[in-house]
């Protein structure tokens, strides 16, 4: 019959009610699957969790390449399978030694006759197949395990938190008393003899994240920086630390799920060194434990020569330890690069342990893959200690320190703000295109505009929310664009604020609804305050500058 071979029967020979009971199956199960990932996606927005809203979105993406990676596999496979390469590249760079393999006449070989070999067979595309399913099964189960462990962790400086708002706290941390540096807490844990010398320095953060990664007085100390560095002083006692955190992890773990070419790059390498000879198994499962056991101890490296900064620049203090953010701690300043090589150790880690539920699925135990209990132990116990390591005590402990960078990032602002925050800026940026046009046909006097548009004001935006919000301080408007971002948490939030025009002579008092920032920061951000190019002097506060690299406007 047509369509007949030695592969089995066709289509044209199998019961329709059999070929039409699979395709039921397949596309109920893909229904199913299909009504749970919008289930989640649903809670993430209902939770507003936009973070990971986008990770479930990314999550989808990865999942869809895989998907067409294997229905491209399905269409070629006959193709693939006819390509005949030589004789001396077929034998080389084999998993199995010449002993363990089968000899040529044991399997058909289409291109024998040609005297060459193919170059893939059809059943080791097959085998491919079923390993691109485990691999996609693998990531999104690392992404959950990543996640659920990251927060477990976390969840225990809640407490932490909770005590920065008792009156002992209050009092044991008095603004008006002084103490000796290594008199404090932070003092007598990282200012020691070993923190003198750079290599006893290493050595004793590298085992520091084993025990206690994140001590206490740690966690008090960099909240106490942080909120010293980026918010005024009436906000200290109601800014949610552990929240902005967790919201930075959940950020950051949308970095985390993606897979990034120069990731996939490093998965064929490894699929590479799975060759007879190279003994891979001694020496590959090390290299991501390693890497994250690096980053570790540089984040208390970070920690401790905070410390030592502040014994620098005196032996006395006054109140808490004040370490000072900066990027130039991190290696090459780059705070994210930290975040890379977290990112490229939970893949690769899932990636090999995805290779080795395959490898045993597909050729069993003991195989050209896994020759012996020896190379079975050391792949499995090197990859649960890593997945464990990297989730539970390094992604939290990163969260905490690249907070000690110099900016900020944009999830201290709640969802609203942000909001409003982008729905101005796009909106600036549309008048200013406006404004350019006009320009070109018009005089430099006549095509500016006598006053501000109220469509760029920030005001204009934030409108409508719940309760009362005041905004204090001068804002000046230009055709340009706002130079920088400024975030105070001074004022009451029941006092008014003022806002002066400086392009007009009068002034008017505007009541605002506050903007709920429950997810972030207890009190109304009448803190949030956006400046302007002016002339004017600006009185002394704590100034945040947003750079466009570090705060995104764009729509999502």
């Amino acid at each position: 019959m047509a369509g007949g071979g030695s592969d089995g029967r066709s289509l044209e020979n199998t019961p329709t009610w059999a070929f039409a009971v699979l395709c039921f199956l397949l596309v109920a199960v893909s229904i199913i699957i299909e009504l749970l990932i919008h289930l989640v996606g649903s809670w993430f927005k209902k939770k507003r969790k936009r973070s990971l809203y986008e990770a479930l979105e990314k999550i989808k993406a990865e999942l869809m390449l895989l998907g067409f990676i294997s229905l491209i596999l399905t269409v070629v496979q006959d193709h693939i399978s006819k390509i005949c390469i030589p004789k001396s590249p077929g034998r080389s760079w084999h998993p199995c030694g010449k002993n363990d393999e089968l000899d040529d006449e044991e399997y058909e070989d289409p291109c024998e006759a040609k005297g060459k070999m193919q170059f893939v067979s059809g059943n080791g595309l097959n085998q491919l197949h079923i390993f691109i399913f485990v691999l996609a099964v693998s990531h999104v189960l690392y992404c959950i395990m990543t996640l659920g462990l990251g927060t477990l962790k976390m969840r225990k400086w809640k407490s932490w938190e909770v005590e920065t708002k008792t009156i002992e706290y209050q009092y044991y941390n008095d603004p008006e008393r002084f103490r000796f540096v290594r008199d404090t807490s932070f003092g007598r844990r990282h200012m020691n003899f070993w923190s003198k010398s750079s290599i006893l320095l290493w050595i004793v953060c590298f085992f520091r994240q084993f025990f206690a990664s994140v001590a206490k007085v740690d966690y008090m100390t960099l909240r106490h920086g942080f909120i010293i560095a980026h918010l005024a002083t009436r906000s200290h006692g109601s800014f949610d630390f552990q929240k902005y955190t967790s919201r930075s992890l959940e950020e950051d773990f949308k970095v985390v799920v993606g897979i990034s070419p120069i990731i996939w790059l490093f998965a064929m390498l490894f699929l590479l060194s799975n060759t007879h000879g190279w003994y891979s198994y001694f020496w590959l499962p090390f290299i991501p434990l390693l890497i994250i056991l690096l980053v570790g101890a540089k984040l208390h490296v970070i920690i401790t020569k905070m410390g030592l900064r502040i014994q620098e620049r005196g032996d006395i203090i006054r109140g808490t330890p004040v370490v000072e953010p900066g990027d130039h701690l991190f290696w090459f300043n780059r705070p994210r690069l930290l975040l890379f090589l977290i990112h490229f150790v939970l893949f690769q880690n899932a990636f090999q342990l995805a290779f080795f539920a395959w490898s045993w699925y597909e050729f069993g135990i003991p195989s050209c893959f896994h020759k012996g209990p020896v190379d079975i132990s050391i792949r499995l116990s090197m990859g649960i200690i890593t997945q464990v390591l990297c989730s539970y005590v390094t992604l939290p402990l990163y969260a905490l320190v690249t907070q000690m960078g110099s900016n900020f990032k944009p999830v201290i602002f709640n969802e609203k703000v942000a909001s409003a925050l982008r729905s101005w800026y796009n909106t600036a940026r549309k008048h200013i295109k406006e404004n350019s046009r006009i320009s070109e046909n018009a005089t430099p006097f006549s095509s500016r505009r006598p006053t501000p548009l109220q469509g760029t004001s920030p005001l204009h935006l934030l409108q409508g929310y719940q309760n009362s919000i005041v905004v204090n301080d001068s804002l000046r408007t230009s055709p340009t664009r706002p130079s920088n971002f400024d975030t105070e948490a001074e004022g009451s939030p029941s006092s008014p604020h003022n806002i002066d025009d400086d392009d007009s002579d009068s002034s008017e008092r505007i009541k605002k609804d506050h903007i709920d920032a429950d997810n972030v920061m207890q009190e109304p951000p009448s803190t949030l305050r956006i400046s302007f190019p002016s002339q004017r002097p600006t009185r002394a506060q704590h100034e945040i500058n947003i750079s466009l690299t570090d705060f995104s406007f764009n729509e999502r």
